[in-house]
């Protein structure tokens, strides 16, 4: 396992955990998101490429409609 930081809140995950997987198993829709890693914008189409690593830290942004 490996610790992370996700807004601000530290978090463990297993070894070689993509981002796109994080997102999966925090119940969070990527269609609908923006991640950051490291102070860093991951493209969408590059969200099950990134693996995290220890201490990595995360700023997960859900985008909401309304008018």
């Amino acid at each position: 396992m490996i610790q992370i930081n996700v807004n601000g809140e530290k978090k463990e995950c297993p070894a070689g955990t993509s981002v796109s997987e994080l997102l999966e198993s925090l119940d969070i829709d990527k269609r609908y998101v923006a991640v950051e890693v490291n102070l860093k914008v991951v493209p969408r189409t590059q969200l099950s490429e990134k693996k995290l690593q220890e201490n990595d830290s995360l700023e997960i942004v859900t985008f909401v409609g309304g008018g």
